[in-house]
């Protein structure tokens, strides 16, 4: 089976070394996977058959239900059934976390979340509002609302948050516990561990990344 890693937009705006630390271990790991750099929203022009290794939950979604003939999985859930992945010790630090909308409807990555904090000793607090029952973080409005209704989604949506600290798998989930004045810890830095960059919280210039870099890709 081929299979190919898309690290995603916001991935590859956000830290592109730690792409490149995935694909890394994953050729040692699984053998031979390309990086696939062609943004989910457009044709991804992949042979029949071929398994696309994600980390953004919207990639994840778009694979699954857009292009036939390709399959999706998680970095997640391969690095769930991993027995050489080097996970770093938190020490019992106590996070939440803010489920991804695109997986809202797909307990295989919530549990490989969960499980993956498991294994790096974090304890896990629980929002009423997870997996299944999750909301949006307030992003999916971008557009659609005036910005600062946005920013209002947000900052509602970060103080359901019962800890300070909140595991995401989202960049855009990032900006918007960022906004709600939570501290994010965005999955591939805690995996790495590596601290979560704040960057820009200006949703306009980071959605204008975002654009830029679907029409280049």
């Amino acid at each position: 089976m081929k299979r190919v890693f898309a690290p995603g937009c916001a991935l590859m705006i956000y830290k592109p070394q730690l792409a490149k630390k995935m694909l890394e271990f994953l050729n040692e790991s699984l053998g031979n996977v390309d990086e696939h750099l062609i943004c989910c929203r457009h044709e991804p022009n992949l042979p029949a058959g071929t398994q696309v290794i994600n980390i953004c939950a919207g990639c994840d979604k778009r694979y699954r239900e857009l292009y036939a003939g390709v399959t999706t999985v998680s970095l997640w859930e391969v690095l769930m059934d991993s027995e050489s992945f080097s996970f770093p010790d938190y020490k019992g630090q106590k996070m939440t976390i803010l489920d991804a909308c695109p997986t809202r409807d797909q307990n295989r990555i919530h549990s490989a979340i969960r499980s993956l904090l498991t294994r790096m000793n974090i304890k896990i607090v629980e929002p009423a509002k997870t997996k299944a029952k999750g909301t949006c973080c307030g992003d999916s409005f971008y557009g659609v609302l005036e910005l600062e209704q946005v920013k209002e989604q947000m900052t509602r949506r970060a103080a359901e948050m019962p800890a300070n600290d909140v595991v995401v798998y989202c960049v855009s989930c990032c900006k918007a516990m960022q906004i709600g004045s939570k501290r994010p810890r965005y999955m591939v830095d805690l995996l790495t561990g590596e601290e979560t960059d704040r960057g820009t919280s200006d949703l306009d210039e980071w959605h204008t990344q975002l654009d830029r870099f679907i029409e280049e890709h």
